[in-house]
């Protein structure tokens, strides 16, 4: 297959984002900004996206959308939502990290993340550190989280982190985050970055596009 034909599948096919899975509608506002941060929290740890994204639904369906909703929440009721969605092991220790996790965004940033991107100046390096501060998120979630939010941050783009890279050099496509962003429009930059994760994680979607 050409590069475009190979793009195109991986829009079509693997193209959603985990945001979208997670059920967020994600806009340049603190609720669903905030609401990143959390499912990237999730997704920190050894444990399935799915899982991750169901988590972050359940936490959600309980009222806990923002940082103040979630710091005012009972540690109880954030286990209670974690286990709902089978997210088991960490389910106390990351009930935790959620409650500190919210009190840190609301003292160092008043509750909204913009105000976190703009401390960074636009600079994806700058922004990376200040989410390691965030607990439970390292390199890997820092990346995660812009990853995603390069939708509604478009100074971010392109953003393709090492992973995506590398799951695009597997396929022959162009392996650099801006070659990788001259293969789709901007607005879609997010998209493709999800697909090569999805496909980096999926032996049998990686094998299918090679042979193809």
């Amino acid at each position: 297959m050409t590069v475009d034909a190979i793009t195109s599948r991986l829009l079509a096919e693997h193209g959603r984002t985990y945001a979208e899975e997670a059920g967020i509608t994600l806009r340049d506002k603190p609720s669903p900004l905030y609401r990143l941060l959390v499912l990237t929290m999730l997704c920190s740890i050894r444990i399935s996206a799915g899982t991750a994204t169901t988590a972050a639904r359940e936490l959600s369906a309980a009222g806990f959308r923002t940082p103040r909703a979630m710091a005012d929440s009972g540690w109880q009721d954030r286990v209670d939502a974690l286990g709902r969605a089978h997210y088991v092991r960490y389910d106390e220790s990351t009930a935790t990290a959620l409650g500190e996790g919210a009190r840190l965004v609301l003292d160092r940033w008043h509750g909204d993340l913009r105000r976190m991107r703009d401390e960074a100046d636009d600079d994806p390096g700058a922004l990376r550190e200040l989410l390691r501060e965030v607990p439970r998120i390292g390199p890997v979630g820092a990346d995660i989280f812009c990853r995603e939010v390069q939708a509604v941050w478009p100074r971010l783009r392109p953003y393709f982190d090492d992973r995506a890279c590398a799951t695009a050099k597997d396929l022959g496509l162009p392996h650099t985050p801006d070659g990788l962003g001259r293969l789709v429009p901007s607005a879609d930059h997010a998209r493709l970055a999800a697909a090569l994760v999805r496909v980096s994680l999926s032996k049998g979607a990686l094998e299918e596009l090679r042979a193809a």
